[in-house]
């Protein structure tokens, strides 16, 4: 999994969407609900090692994260901000160069944060973003050329958008 899709299904272990879809109401969700759950997660995505306990502490911070980078994608503040809790120092790489290291006592948080710095440091952070539409908010990997994508589906909540601004437009011109 690229590190931008692994960020963004963290962002997305919360899930705000709350618009109606064919009739049927979407009903968001969280999933860190428990230090289990953040394990399965976790599991999931390869970031733990067997055999780890994990505790409320660990759930605490992982919402955390969570929270911080959702507010710095929403311009609530800068994402170095985010960071202000996470020490990160310069250490030396299998290859004989430098990496970027966070040094939180937990690996699997450390290699979400080491993941959203190298992407800042590359310029790549600009290209994980919330959804546009309002009652959606989900995050995802901007791959389009231009790197404007607004939507995490163009299909879905693009076209809600579209079709709503096409439908205010014509009436009032009726």
């Amino acid at each position: 999994m690229d590190g931008l899709d692994l960020i963004a299904e963290f962002l997305n272990t919360v899930d705000q969407r709350s618009f109606s879809r064919h009739g049927q109401n979407h009903a968001g969700g969280e999933r860190l609900t428990s230090p289990g759950g953040l394990v399965d997660w976790l599991g999931e995505c390869d970031l733990h090692a067997a055999g780890d306990e994990l505790g409320p502490e660990d759930l605490t911070a992982a919402v955390a994260l969570r929270a911080a980078l959702r507010q710095s994608l929403s311009g609530e503040f800068d994402v170095a901000t985010a960071f202000a809790d996470y020490p990160l120092q310069l250490v030396h790489d299998d290859a004989g160069g430098l990496r970027i290291a966070a040094r939180s006592g937990r690996p699997w948080l450390d290699t979400l944060v080491e993941t959203v710095v190298v992407a800042v440091g590359r310029g790549d952070w600009s290209r994980v973003k919330l959804c546009a539409a309002p009652d959606c908010r989900w995050a995802f990997h901007d791959t389009s050329r231009s790197g404007r994508g607004r939507w995490c589906d163009m299909n879905i909540c693009g076209n809600r958008h579209k079709t709503r601004v096409y439908r205010e437009r014509h009436q009032q011109a009726g």
